[in-house]
C-alpha cells in the first residue's frame, strides 16, 4: 500500500497544474520534474492527457501544499 499511496501522490504532483487550470497537460508546465521522469521512462510522454484523472478525485487540493 505504501507505494501505490506514493505513486498517486506522484501523479497527483505532475497533474496539479492541469487540475488546476494553468495548462492542458502536463508537459506544458514548464516547472514540472514531470519531464526528467518521461526521459526516465517512468511516465510516458502523454500520460494525463485526460479531462480527469479518476484516481486522483478523492486527493484533497491542499495535499502537499
Amino acid at each position: 500500500e505504501d507505494e501505490d499511496d506514493f505513486e498517486r501522490h506522484f501523479d497527483y504532483i505532475h497533474f496539479n497544474p492541469v487540475k488546476h487550470g494553468l495548462v492542458t497537460h502536463p508537459t506544458l508546465w514548464p516547472w514540472s520534474t514531470f519531464h526528467r521522469w518521461v526521459a526516465a521512462g517512468v511516465y510516458p510522454q502523454n500520460w494525463g492527457n485526460v479531462p480527469n484523472m479518476p484516481h486522483l478525485d478523492n486527493m484533497s487540493d491542499t495535499t502537499g501544499e
